[in-house]
């Protein structure tokens, strides 16, 4: 039988014409063509054809600086846009262009850029949007680091942020908006207090003011929740967490939904014209001109990462692809034990507070229902009455290991306050909750 109708081809985004003109005769579909690849199915084998790669079953590592290239035909067609190719692994890399096409391919798009960490990614997604300068509105639910960053590094590059001081209240985003207002930018499930973003009421607010909307959803993850589907613009992840899930890669990635007006005024660096993107005959092209179904992730490749550094290594995408693959095992597992602990938690008397879709006042569970699979998060948060207890508490963990992460296959403990959000000021950690 041949394999041309084999339903795990339709992941590769490719055809081979030898191979596929056995579709011409009905009599040899099996009906195949037709049926959505699974999830599971798409984290084990998109983007990723064996055929192109010695048939090796496993996605090979190529651990190399640069690549050997036939005739300087071959690398002109490179440089000029007309040949999708390797050159150099800063600007890309056959096992990183493995893991965007698989995560791509796991939200429904077709544009990613893989970075070397999860604030590399936020932060080239921010220089990006705001390039030349601007605003973003945020809040303070936000990732410590992140806000960090906001504060300390951004705003010297002629980055502003504003923030919503009620982020449950839609009215306390739109009316922070301004004309130079380049993105609207949420935690979808924001750590560490599990508060869940309406993404929908978020996007309807951007997009009437011709704005982009950012998501961070390293929380959730595409398994619980895919945010192009309520109408995120850009979605950002920490891939060192939950995606990669053993707590043995640092990375982070960037995708763009491909529906997003970049051509407006509000975002002229799209449609500026650059020698760096010219033709082979001197004409000076816009990112938009080169790549108009993916201008996002098409500048930031060609100007932030591959500019400023940050791709990550080939090494730690392999180890991602890894991880990536039991992704939804993971997640259904590690969504019904953090219930169980959070219900748990939720029982006992010296235990203030919970903060879990589990909890008994959970405030967010309406949206958890609408938006997260399992109506679930692997975090759980919850406060202690005394500085005392919170100390023989963490102390007295066996199976929990004290760490300065989150996501990973093995049970992990931290206290906020002294490690994730250790920058925020006391205004600004009242602000976040």
């Amino acid at each position: 039988m041949s394999n041309d109708n084999h339903p795990i081809k339709r992941f590769h985004g490719q055809e081979n014409t030898e191979q596929t003109r056995g579709r011409e005769n009905p009599e040899r579909s099996h009906g195949w063509e037709n049926i959505a690849p699974s999830f599971s199915a798409l984290a084990l084998h998109a983007g990723y054809d064996p055929a192109e790669h010695h048939h090796s079953s496993g996605v090979p590592l190529y651990q190399t600086a640069a690549y050997a290239l036939p005739n300087e035909e071959y690398a002109s067609r490179i440089v000029f846009s007309e040949l999708d190719d390797d050159i150099y692994s800063r600007i890309s890399n056959p096992t990183t262009g493995i893991l965007e096409k698989r995560l791509a391919a796991l939200h429904g798009v077709s544009g990613a850029v893989a970075t070397s960490s999860g604030l590399a990614a936020l932060g080239d997604a921010i220089l990006n949007i705001a390039a030349g300068g601007g605003r973003i509105l945020t809040s303070y639910r936000l990732y410590g680091g992140t806000v960090a960053a906001f504060s300390n590094v951004l705003p010297d590059y002629g980055i502003s942020f504003d923030f919503a001081h009620n982020p449950d209240d839609p009215r306390s985003w739109e009316e922070r908006i301004r004309p130079d207002t380049k993105a609207l930018l949420v935690e979808s499930v924001s750590n560490p207090l599990n508060a869940v973003a309406d993404l929908g009421t978020l996007a309807g607010i951007a997009h009437t003011h011709g704005i982009a909307l950012i998501v961070d959803n390293t929380l959730a993850t595409p398994y619980l929740l895919n945010p192009f589907d309520f109408g995120a613009d850009i979605v950002v992840y920490s891939t060192t967490k939950s995606i990669n899930g053993h707590g043995n890669a640092i990375g982070g990635i960037v995708l763009e939904s491909g529906a997003f007006d970049y051509a407006s005024g509000r975002y002229p660096q799209f449609s500026r014209k650059a020698w760096t993107l010219r033709t082979r005959d001197g004409r000076e092209r816009s990112i938009l001109d080169v790549a108009p179904n993916t201008p996002f992730t098409a500048r930031l490749r060609s100007f932030i990462v591959t500019l400023l550094g940050s791709s990550p290594s080939p090494f730690n995408s392999y180890l991602t692809l890894l991880g990536l693959e039991t992704l939804s095992a993971r997640l259904d597992k590690e969504t019904w034990t953090a219930r169980k602990v959070a219900e748990f938690l939720d029982g006992d008397p010296r235990v203030a507070k919970v903060f879990h879709p589990a909890a008994h006042d959970y405030a967010y569970r309406d949206l958890a229902s609408k938006y997260l699979k399992h109506d679930g998060s692997t975090l759980i948060t919850f406060d202690l009455d005394t500085e005392e207890r919170k100390r023989d508490v963490l102390d007295a963990l066996r199976l929990f290991q004290l760490q300065a992460n989150i996501g990973d296959s093995k049970s992990l403990a931290v206290d906020p306050l002294l490690v994730t959000h250790s920058e925020l000021t006391p205004d600004e950690l009242y602000a976040a909750g």
